[in-house]
């Protein structure tokens, strides 16, 4: 009888270990899927991906609407400005047939002579000629004789002394500039007035005096 008694307590004891330890298993599983649970990254809500969606579409296009503008401005240069270096070395035709003449004019030989005459009226045309088809190219010549030195437009190269005009005017022409559009082709090069100093007057009223003389 009190072996029965045990036995039966005994049995009792190990019910109640396993249940102790089944519940300490699933408490153990529930501590880990909590675990999981807080580690794992929340997801983004609809809302919000579509508003990212749209932010990258709204940047996608704004990026292509700057690439289109890029591309209208590089083709209205090529367009506009695109024989640029070609008019520039054309230019160097002009100073040539500038120079020709007056390579004949200071020929001792041919002043005075009909075939002088006769070849520096041809040059004339031609010279003109360019002019004109420059002129139709937007291509023109920029007036410089008796206008104020602009750096923009002008590089001066001497200074004249000369109190009859306001220091600073233009008052020779060494090279002529020009202009494609509103763009500088090549600046004028020329000589512009400065005021003759006190030393200088002297000496070139003297001079006048002894021509006088």
């Amino acid at each position: 009888m009190e072996k029965e008694q045990n036995q039966n307590k005994q049995e009792n004891i190990s019910e109640e270990t396993d249940r102790s330890e089944n519940l300490s298993e699933l408490n153990i599983k529930d501590t880990n899927v909590d675990e999981e649970k807080s580690y794992k990254p929340s997801e983004k809500s609809l809302e919000e991906k579509i508003l990212e969606l749209e932010d990258k579409v709204a940047r996608t296009f704004a990026e292509m609407e700057n690439q289109r503008r890029r591309y209208e401005k590089e083709k209205e240069d090529a367009y506009e400005y695109g024989g640029f270096t070609f008019a520039k070395e054309a230019l160097s035709i002009l100073d040539n047939l500038e120079r020709s003449k007056k390579i004949l004019e200071n020929d001792d030989e041919l002043k005075n002579t009909i075939t002088l005459k006769k070849t520096l009226d041809h040059l004339d045309i031609i010279y003109k000629d360019l002019i004109s088809i420059f002129s139709k190219n937007n291509i023109k010549p920029i007036e410089s004789l008796n206008k104020k030195l602009d750096p923009n437009l002008h590089q001066a190269m001497i200074e004249i002394e000369d109190n009859q005009k306001e220091p600073g005017t233009i008052i020779q022409e060494i090279q002529k500039g020009f202009t494609i559009k509103d763009r500088l082709l090549r600046p004028s090069l020329v000589g512009v007035s400065k005021k003759m100093v006190q030393g200088d007057k002297k000496d070139h009223k003297k001079q006048e005096n002894l021509d006088q003389k």
